[in-house]
């Protein structure tokens, strides 16, 4: 095997590339609002199983599918209540200048409120339904005990 010596060294050999500027989104911005899309897709394949165990609720008025419905409107509102809501401490100061601390709620995500009333609205009947339902059960404890 031969070797042979480089007698040049400069920029001869080497290629420079150009690079333009070009707009670029970051990293994080991209996630959000996939990360955003996937959650409304979500809420919303919930909000339709709410409303079709509701219905199924209405015909059927079985133990069962209360509990499945009831089930689904827990989940439907733990998922809204996480994303859409940011519950914030803040400190200050009441009359007597003693410190105290108020919770604040803020909306963080719109849309999943909007949406979330909107399943609340279609669902109002179930709802008092349900709010019935348990006082009856309330009152046959009540006899039983």
């Amino acid at each position: 095997m031969e070797i042979q010596r480089v007698s040049k060294t400069g920029p001869a050999n080497s290629i420079q590339k150009t690079e333009t500027a070009k707009e670029s989104v970051s990293f994080t911005e991209v996630m959000k609002s996939k990360r955003g899309d996937v959650l409304i897709e979500k809420m919303s394949t919930m909000a339709k199983d709410v409303e079709q165990q509701g219905k199924v609720l209405a015909e059927s008025r079985s133990i069962d599918d209360l509990k499945k419905y009831k089930k689904l409107v827990k989940e439907f509102m733990e998922e809204a209540v996480g994303n859409a809501l940011q519950l914030e401490d803040q400190r200050g100061f009441n009359r007597r200048g003693r410190t105290k601390v108020y919770k604040i709620v803020k909306e963080i995500d719109q849309n999943l409120v909007q949406l979330t009333n909107e399943v609340l609205k279609k669902e109002e009947n179930g709802l008092t339904i349900l709010s019935k339902i348990g006082q009856i059960q309330g009152l046959l404890i009540n006899v039983y005990t």
